[in-house]
């Protein structure tokens, strides 16, 4: 199985990969029956391609061709005179931003249709995959793309230029000449959900490149008080660094709860029995939490007496590197739509060791990115992109200490040490609090030192239990992550091709 991972990653990151992967699609998967194309028809209002003719006449010719091959009828913006007045607006209309030299995938216009009849009257805006053409015409770079992400598209719009959107004159009226294309999609994307069409229909000469935002400089002064509560066993070395690192924090109100579970190394002891005068201008309480690890109930415990209006769950063996990360974080953790947020932890030798949990990877769930450095592109700079995600890790998750509470905190029973922190932002999903990564909060994260690995049968038959309970609860053994895609592995934490 880890030979099989391994080489899956190797096999997906190939420049072959995605021509490997367009020889799987058989002819009858890229091509609709007359029978179905003439349901999908029926009573749908028709697509128009507004092109962008830019000053490409050979790449105008491609498209308009690819457009006329697929039954598209197309409108060259600045060309034929006002789009708005060539538009029959009272059959409703359907409209398809498309620059000139971008082409579309056979069977593109019966694809679109079935989606509008099964979408709604609601949905106004339906996106789908595409891929890039090379400067020999051939495809590559493909985009599998998320389902709608609202956060991500602030910092990458992935929709212009393979959507369709549903139009009204008022519309094409408030779009300005030069970027009207990503106005339109900006308009209408706001105004509803998007619906991700997830295939590939859109094949793309340029594409829009992602903005990696510059980081939060300016903070509310009344930024709520925040309980950090770091559960700990001996590793007093590990400790004092996390100690010290959340004393120099810059953040106005703060309190540290050292959740000890029974240490027995006498330095350690003597950490704790000094370290709450050793911290001014840290408030900080010690709890005793005796018996077999349950990093659930550990938790629990401590949020139960915390009283910030956060909480931030911290591992021992995190530490920080700049002193505005948390209060980076409390800003989206504040938001009304957002659950738990969770920052970039890299790991000590500067690589990716978590940027968002990805549902269903190897049938459980995973760190997105892993082993990326920061400076690679990766999957789109997924990795340096704020973004809702699934789910984060409780290496460093902060969340409002109510909303925690409102879906029971973490469940001691199923989840004593894995996965509880996948299970507790799925239920807050639930809720419509989404989880959240931030990237512009960044710490290092000596992963699992504390605790070690469970290779000994007793903790190899605890994660078993916690890996049947996740997939008995969750799915995760056959669901989808929205934010990711199923063509899109699920044995490696790179976003490859699976092959």
């Amino acid at each position: 199985m880890r030979a099989r991972a391994q080489f899956a990653t190797l096999l997906g990151t190939s420049p072959r990969a995605y021509a490997l992967w367009a020889l799987r699609r058989t002819r009858a998967e890229r091509r609709q029956t007359k029978e179905g194309d003439r349901a999908a028809e029926a009573g749908v209002p028709p697509i128009v391609a507004l092109v962008d003719a830019g000053a490409d006449e050979s790449g105008l010719n491609t498209t308009l061709r690819s457009l006329a091959g697929e039954g598209i009828e197309a409108l060259v913006i600045g060309r034929q005179g006002p789009a708005d007045a060539l538009i029959d607006w009272s059959a409703g209309c359907w409209a398809m931003p498309i620059t000139a030299g971008d082409s579309v995938a056979t069977g593109t216009a019966s694809a679109y249709r079935r989606a509008v009849t099964e979408a709604g009257e609601d949905v106004r805006l339906i996106y789908a995959d595409d891929d890039q053409i090379d400067r020999w015409g051939r495809f590559g770079t493909p985009h599998f793309k998320p389902d709608w992400n609202s956060e991500l598209f602030r910092h990458f719009d992935y929709l212009t230029g393979a959507c369709i959107l549903r139009l009204g004159k008022d519309d094409l009226a408030a779009a300005k000449a030069g970027d009207w294309a990503r106005q339109l999609v900006a308009r209408v994307a706001g105004q509803g959900r998007p619906v991700h069409l997830r295939e590939m229909l859109h094949h793309r000469c340029v594409r829009a490149a992602p903005i990696i935002p510059a980081p939060i400089t300016t903070f509310a002064q009344d930024l709520p008080p925040v309980s950090v509560i770091v559960p700990t066993r001996n590793h007093v070395d590990l400790l004092r660094t996390c100690v010290e690192g959340v004393a120099t924090t810059d953040y106005p109100d703060i309190e540290l709860i050292i959740v000890d579970n029974d240490s027995d190394d006498p330095e350690t002891l003597d950490y704790l029995n000094a370290v709450g005068g050793t911290m001014p201008g840290l408030r900080v309480k010690i709890l005793r939490h005796a018996g077999a690890f349950n990093y659930s109930a550990i938790n629990n415990r401590a949020a139960k007496v915390a009283h910030g209006r956060l909480l931030c769950l911290l591992n021992n063996d995190i530490e920080m590197t700049e002193p505005r990360w948390l209060a980076t974080m409390v800003l989206q953790a504040l938001r009304p739509d957002v659950g738990a947020v969770g920052a970039r932890l890299l790991y000590p030798d500067g690589r990716v060791q978590h940027a968002g949990v990805v549902i269903g990877m190897g049938n459980a769930a995973g760190h997105a990115h892993r082993f990326l450095a920061p400076i690679e592109e990766g999957y789109f700079y997924r990795h340096a992109l704020p973004q809702f995600t699934s789910a984060v890790t409780a290496a460093c998750l902060l969340v409002q200490r109510e909303r925690f509470f409102a879906v029971g905190g973490f469940n001691e029973r199923d989840f004593a040490v894995a996965f509880n922190d996948v299970d507790l932002c799925l239920r807050l999903n639930q809720r419509g609090w989404q989880s959240f990564y931030e990237p512009r909060a960044t710490l290092i994260h000596h992963e699992s030192v504390s605790r070690g690995l469970d290779r000994d049968p007793v903790g190899a038959a605890r994660f078993a239990g916690e890996l049947a309970a996740l997939q008995r609860l969750w799915r995760t053994d056959s669901v989808t992550d929205p934010f990711s895609h199923p063509e899109l592995s699920r044995v490696t934490e790179r976003f490859t091709i699976a092959m």
